[in-house]
């Protein structure tokens, strides 16, 4: 399907015509990016047919070889003869020797029967478990109470990104820390910070110590699929290899400068990264696949949609629909334009640096849900916030 649109084209959406305008001048300077994105000097606007041939060519040859081509083949030498003609460092080597690795998700149980499943460091996935792990030492939200699905969960996942900043990097350098930071114990101590009427700043514990693209997919046997890609910031890098329509991402931007820090950037290391694919379980039984586009809201939007469809037991579509908030650095916390105003008003009385945004921002990201009925049928929701539809067959 991917090379079908590559080759065939597609109508550029409004939301992405204005991404790719605001990306534009940022990036057009980059190697190879004018040529491929920018063909008639402009950015397509919305409506626009847009095919993209080179890609659709390198498409074929990576089907054709399984996936090899990409590493160690013609495109490979592309790829790093670019990199080394403009002052890149990806050599033929570095593609030749990657390899992908099966691992195990990590998991949290959360209201006794339910529990949410993430990749393993160096995603931030670990951070959605913590705050998950910190709520669930609270009572559960009422639905009544809108303030309820704002105040705790803000608080949760500031202790947890102060950690997540802190500790996660190559999975290689961890060790055991990942489990130590899941620590029911330590989880407990984290929550026990909190306090629901007051904003705080917090700093990093001691464990141990007592952008993206989202698919999600079910067919009739019951498999279910949760799948993320992304480039990082758009485009990525904006680098672009002549040619093959392959645009290189920026995913070293995750890395830390600081000397001697767990994520300090280094030959051979991944850096933490943002994406972020999640699974549900009750009971041990498949309950919903999902995932939330966006940068660092992936964590506190995985957050979000536990509440919506465990606490409140609302449906896919409804989960997807209710508003949403957004952690930054400062700390600040962002609200959609249509949070109620009462939520607004007692966030703000508890100290809250408040940015309230338009509702046709990108800021709060998008989710894709499928969740299974006990019968075996399936509903799905598909965010509104940007491009995106749920479809059954």
């Amino acid at each position: 399907m991917a090379l079908f649109y590559a080759e065939e084209g597609f109508a550029v959406t409004p939301n992405i015509a204005r991404q790719w305008a605001g990306q534009a001048p940022l990036l057009k300077e980059q190697p190879g990016f004018a040529h491929a994105f920018l063909p008639s000097g402009a950015a397509p606007r919305a409506g626009d047919l847009w095919r993209f041939p080179d890609q659709a060519a390198s498409l074929r040859r990576i089907a054709a070889s399984m996936g090899r081509d990409f590493y160690e083949g013609e495109l490979a030498e592309r790829i790093a003869a670019f990199a080394a003609a403009t002052g890149g460092a990806i050599s033929q080597a570095d593609l030749a020797g990657h390899r992908c690795e099966w691992v195990e998700p990590l998991s949290m149980d959360y209201r006794g029967d339910y529990a949410l499943h993430e990749l393993p460091p160096n995603g931030q996935g670990i951070a959605a478990l913590m705050a998950l792990g910190m709520l669930d030492t609270f009572d559960p939200p009422r639905g009544d109470n809108p303030a309820d699905l704002f105040k705790l969960p803000i608080e949760a996942m500031k202790l947890a990104f102060a950690d997540l900043h802190e500790h996660v990097g190559d999975p290689v350098g961890m060790g055991e820390l990942a489990a130590q930071l899941l620590d029911k114990d330590y989880l407990r101590r984290r929550a026990a910070l909190i306090d629901p009427s007051r904003a705080s700043v917090p700093a990093a514990g001691l464990p141990g110590h007592g952008g993206t693209v989202y698919l999600t997919a079910a067919d009739a046997s019951g498999m279910m699929v949760s799948f993320i890609q992304s480039n990082y910031h758009g485009f990525g890098s904006g680098v672009v290899v002549p040619g093959t329509g392959i645009a290189l991402h920026n995913r070293g931007r995750g890395f830390s400068l600081a000397p001697g820090h767990r994520n300090q950037v280094a030959p051979g290391k991944r850096p933490m990264h943002t994406i972020i694919p999640a699974f549900i379980t009750c009971k041990g039984d498949p309950f919903a696949s999902f995932g939330v586009m966006g940068g660092n809201m992936q964590a506190q939007g995985h957050v979000q949609m536990m509440q919506q469809l465990v606490d409140l037991q609302r449906n896919p579509q409804a989960a997807v629909d209710a508003p949403r908030f957004r952690v930054e650095a400062g700390p600040r916390v962002m609200l959609e334009a249509h949070t109620p105003a009462h939520v607004v008003d007692t966030l703000s009385s508890c100290g809250h640096n408040i940015d309230i945004h338009p509702a046709d921002s990108l800021d709060f990201g998008a989710a894709q849900v499928i969740q299974r009925l006990p019968h075996g049928g399936y509903i799905a929701g598909s965010d509104p916030r940007r491009d995106g539809q749920a479809v059954g067959y």
